[in-house]
Parts: structure tokens; sequence; C-alpha cells
């Protein structure tokens, strides 16, 4: 079993609620979300907020915030092998109340189908709160090209500060 070794970034500004699934290999070594240097989650966030790509943890952190995103992942711990997601077992759900009590979080949205099927399994049935499913941004979800992604993930504009 492997704990979740990255706290959620968010403040009480926190608009929106990104989830993914657990971190992968990379990202558990850096300290932080979407290590992993093919991952499409940074320069998409990047995009749909008008700014450039940012490349330090602080510089991560900052524009999150600076846009009213919190982030996390459904799972506080699990069994995993390497980083794919479709290993995942024995998944222990995040607690989501400190983020929910904290901030003003409008909309929850999914950073793919494994986080989706851990949070409709896991974590809605005791907070109610419904979500919107993304397509992952995950090297391995290479059938999507970012322009699509793009449009896909559009979808959280509107909330964006």
């Amino acid at each position: 079993m492997i704990a979740h070794p990255i706290p959620p970034v968010y403040n009480e500004r926190s608009k929106i609620l990104i989830l993914g699934s657990f971190p992968s290999v990379r990202s558990r070594e850096i300290g932080f979300f979407y290590g992993h240097p093919r991952n499409r989650f940074w320069p998409l966030i990047a995009a749909l907020c008008q700014e450039s790509i940012p490349e330090s943890v602080e510089e991560k952190t900052a524009l999150l915030l600076r846009h009213g995103i919190a982030l996390w992942d459904v799972a506080a711990a699990c069994e995993i092998q390497g980083s794919a997601d479709s290993t995942l077992t024995k998944v222990v759900p995040n607690d989501l109340s400190p983020i929910l009590d904290d901030a003003s979080i409008s909309q929850i949205f999914l950073n793919g189908n494994t986080a989706a099927k851990y949070y409709f399994r896991l974590i809605q049935p005791q907070i109610q709160r419904s979500a919107i499913l993304l397509p992952s941004t995950s090297p391995a979800n290479a059938t999507w090209s970012f322009e699509r992604l793009f449009e896909a993930w559009s979808v959280i504009r509107p909330y964006i500060t």
C-alpha cells in the first residue's frame, strides 16, 4: 500500500476542485502533481488561464490559487504498479471535507476515467456532490490531441478567475 505523499492545493478562494486518481512515480519523486514531462496538465491549465506554462512547484501552486483552482486526487492510498491507473487496487478515498469546508467549491472536475470511477464509487455517495468527467491529460491518453483536450477542458473556463 502506498500513501498519497502530496498535500492538496487550495485556499479559501478556490472555486473549482480538479481531482486526479493518484500521483505517478515521477510525481511522487518530485513531490508534486503531474510531474511527468509528457503529461499535458500544466500546459493545458496554463493555456486555459491564458498564462505561460509554470515550471517550479511554487509557480504551479501560484497559478492554481490565482485562478481559484483546487487540486488533489481521489485516492489517499492504494496499491499500484508503476504509474498505470489501470493497476490501481485497494483504493482508500481521500477525505475532501477540508477543501469543501474551507473553500467555496462550486464544481468538481475529474481528470480521467480512473478518477471518475473511484470518485463516483467511493466519494460521491458520502458527499453528495456531482462532478464532471474530463478526458485524462495523461500521456497514456494519446488518442486525445492537445487541441481536443483544450476544447473539452474549456468547460472550466467560466469558473476560473
